[in-house]
């Protein structure tokens, strides 16, 4: 019997706050604010990934022809092996244009031809300079880092701004419930600006193609993070000081859960988990190969023997220049820095994981690293890609070992069997 006339009051005061805030010119200033800033990041972040699509499209098809063009010239297989160059790319996803990630500071696109690999796959396209002081404004650092400062704005003086005008004691009286005004006035501020950040990334989905579950989950992922924030923001409205000092001690909190504590946790993992740099690896590759000139042939052929003993049997040398000796050589200037390449691999998955784990404790961290997983833009997608690289030069090189160890007869329709890059398709 007393549940519809709590539901009617608690309706009418749902109504009534409604009411204020649509007349708070403040409130709406803020909703458009946010509605514009989430605009500039999908735009930006649709601009970025239809140029990586244009670019990758332009490519491939230059690729193949060069590819074809060059093929044609030969007359031997260690020259089509040495002159032929093949693109790898990692094509964006569906949402990517919401959390670029690691898009923006590592390669997604490579050409590879067969020889050591190691040098081919750190040697990457210069970054812009200021993208890489600043880095990317897209959706996941402005989700991440933004809205809560807007929240902080539109939450801190809830109660305070009531005390200093005189009117907290009324509203508290009138409300029927002590605590009911202030979480539906919290609710509806918060609200409306989880609808102006997340109608441009519905808009913005559509056209790039998101799957549904990829965008509910990042709905899901940004609902959550706002009703946290929310939540801090409207506990420590409720204290009883002026507003001055709760606007300061949120901005505490939010420089320390999304400035200081990732800041840290990134100190203590470089220091922890050491990591080789590329340049070293690359200077170690191109030191064994560029020393292969100058060693017996027979040690350079034992090397490689060693670690494919089905070629021990043709690895005799017995012309100042041999294409099989070549190709050795830069395989063995792989297997030179393997371990280094290993590390190098294997620091950076342990240096994402414990950053994982860090994020738990840093909220801004987990929503934006939460976001780059769903578009397929963090360390592990980078990693795989580099993963399908290598697998991708591994197969040329079964393709000519044969050929080259063999003195296979040079025959062009043999190029129809040659093994292409094939990318994942763009994962939603």
């Amino acid at each position: 019997m007393n549940a519809l006339p709590a539901f009617t009051s608690g309706w009418r005061s749902v109504r009534r706050e409604a009411a204020l805030v649509a007349r708070d010119r403040s409130v709406w200033a803020w909703w458009l604010a946010v509605l514009f800033m989430s605009v500039l990041a999908v735009s930006a972040g649709l601009s970025e990934v239809s140029q990586q699509k244009a670019t990758i499209a332009r490519l491939a098809e230059a690729d193949r022809a060069d590819r074809m063009a060059v093929l044609k010239l030969q007359k031997d297989w260690g020259g089509a092996a040495y002159n032929s160059f093949h693109l790898t790319f990692d094509p964006p996803s569906g949402f990517a244009f919401a959390a670029l990630g690691r898009r923006d500071d590592t390669a997604w696109k490579h050409r590879v031809r067969m020889l050591a690999l190691a040098g081919q796959i750190h040697e990457r396209d210069a970054g812009h300079p200021v993208l890489a002081l600043v880095g990317r404004f897209d959706f996941a650092f402005f989700a991440a880092f933004v809205l809560p400062l807007v929240l902080i704005v539109l939450l801190h003086d809830l109660r305070s701004a009531e005390r200093v005008a005189g009117r907290h004691d009324l509203l508290v009286a009138t409300a029927g419930r002590g605590s009911w005004v202030w979480h539906v006035r919290a609710g509806l501020r918060a609200g409306g600006v989880f609808v102006c950040a997340a109608l441009p990334l519905l808009v913005a989905a559509a056209v790039s193609g998101t799957a549904a579950p990829t965008l509910l989950a990042a709905c899901a992922l940004l609902l959550t993070y706002m009703f946290f924030w929310t939540l801090v923001c409207a506990a420590l409205a409720a204290w009883q000081r002026a507003g001055e000092v709760i606007l300061a001690s949120l901005m505490a909190l939010w420089i320390f859960l999304g400035v200081i504590v990732p800041a840290a946790g990134r100190l203590a993992i470089d220091r922890n988990v050491p990591l080789p740099s590329g340049a070293d690896i690359l200077m170690t590759q191109r030191e064994a190969v560029n020393s292969a000139w100058d060693l017996p042939k027979a040690t350079t052929m034992s090397a490689f023997a060693e670690r494919h003993p089905q070629w021990a049997a043709f690895t005799a040398i017995e012309r100042p220049f041999e294409w099989k000796w070549y190709f050795a050589f830069q395989q063995v200037g792989d297997q030179t820095d393997h371990a280094l390449s290993a590390a190098h691999t294997e620091g950076r998955f342990e240096r994402d994981r414990l950053a994982g784990r860090l994020a738990f404790v840093a909220p801004p961290v987990l929503l934006e690293r939460s976001l780059q997983a769903l578009a397929r833009t963090d360390v592990r997608s980078l990693l795989a890609y580099e993963s399908r690289v290598r697998s991708f030069h591994a197969s040329l090189r079964e393709f000519y070992y044969p050929k080259l160890f063999r003195e296979e007869g040079f025959d062009h329709a043999a190029f129809d069997l040659m093994p292409t890059f094939a990318a994942v398709a763009a994962r939603e």
